[in-house]
């Protein structure tokens, strides 16, 4: 098994570089393989990566061959490296042996290696024949791989059949594929996971909360229920801050603003980032406190209508403020008399027939 770069294919995602990896666990005599896409060589992307190509392959091989990646290893104090614990007991569940390779001999992982070439090739051939490296979303993308490695698995089925006949059963459950912490929740509804922010809804201040770390997405549970999924920070993201988390504690303190560490994650949109500068211009002291409401309008609203109120605004070019971004995004509904018709006397009617008139 191994990770393997693919940012190096110049793949776009609606025409934004794709960065990624490729997880691979490749059969040694079939060359039989499973390949998922990673956003980093991380525990969580690992496990879920193992255990996905175990179950495909419905059966486990005797021995898994890795590299001395961090996710499953550590440096040992008299030198080399062992199993982590937390891999071994994956290993140990699935009854697998596990064999390295020595530090920079990357060749003694040859058939994953291999493997690596192999599936970048074909996928590089595959994307010169369909004359385009862009894709709508990475799902169609991770389709497109999927239809290589199948190609790829029929030129090796008949080898494969021989192999299968080796496989050891699987194990009636599956393991976890996600990391778990409990947090406290900060006062500027924050939570740190292995080194990076999360911001989370406000009302969780100050209790505890359980948090799933996955290969790519993070979950926060609060008694049991699930209250908040995330996409997981990777590469040089340092922080995830969602201003309708922290904008109802903001409001309340609309001065803090200015200090706030992470104010640059407060402009959810190009528009209102001009909107605070033309505040600034026009505004003066008052700027901060203008903003940050109208930034709860776009929070209890919709914040479609607000960046369309923003640009509307800004279109004019002259001073504006709260009032006038509430005024044309969110207008006061007009007031509806209230009407009250008396029940009606019939007596009057009744008088009118006794009187004959027409």
């Amino acid at each position: 098994m191994d990770f393997t770069h693919g940012t190096e294919l110049g793949v776009t995602i609606a025409g934004r570089p794709f960065a990624h990896l490729f997880f691979q666990l490749v059969l040694s005599f079939s060359g039989w393989r499973w390949v998922g896409l990673a956003f980093g060589e991380t525990f969580e992307a690992l496990v879920a990566g193992v255990q996905e190509a175990l179950w495909e392959l419905g059966g486990v091989p005797l021995v898994l061959r890795s590299d001395n990646l961090s996710a499953a290893t550590h440096e040992l104090k008299d030198g080399g490296r062992s199993l982590t614990r937390r891999f071994k007991d994956v290993v140990d569940h699935y009854g697998l042996q596990s064999t390295r390779i020595r530090p920079g001999k990357s060749h003694e992982n040859g058939v994953a290696e291999k493997g690596n070439d192999v599936l970048k090739t074909a996928i590089r051939q595959a994307l010169l024949v369909r004359g385009s490296r862009d894709f709508a979303t990475v799902e169609e993308y991770e389709q497109f791989v999927a239809g290589i490695v199948s190609k790829l698995n029929r030129r090796a089925q008949a080898r494969f059949e021989v192999e299968r006949a080796h496989l050891r059963p699987l194990p009636t459950t599956r393991l976890s594929t996600y990391t778990s912490y409990d947090r406290v929740v900060r006062r500027w509804s924050t939570l740190r996971i292995n080194s990076r922010v999360y911001s989370v809804p406000s009302r969780l201040i100050g209790h505890t909360v359980r948090v799933h770390l996955h290969a790519d997405y993070v979950e926060v549970l609060f008694k049991g229920k699930l209250v908040e999924t995330m996409p997981r920070l990777r590469g040089k993201q340092e922080h995830r801050i969602d201003y309708r988390h922290v904008i109802w504690s903001l409001i309340r303190k609309p001065g803090a603003f200015a200090r706030y560490r992470y104010r640059e994650e407060l402009f959810p949109t190009i528009p209102f980032r001009l909107a605070y500068d033309a505040l600034n211009k026009w505004r003066g002291d008052r700027t901060d406190v203008e903003y940050v409401r109208i930034l709860h309008l776009a929070a209890s609203t919709m914040e479609s209508t607000v960046e369309r109120a923003l640009l509307e605004l800004l279109r004019r070019g002259e001073p504006f403020d709260y009032a006038d971004v509430k005024a044309l995004a969110s207008p006061e509904p007009a007031a509806v008399p209230d009407v009250r018709i008396p029940r009606p006397d019939f007596r009057v009617y009744d008088g009118l027939l006794a009187g004959g008139d027409r």
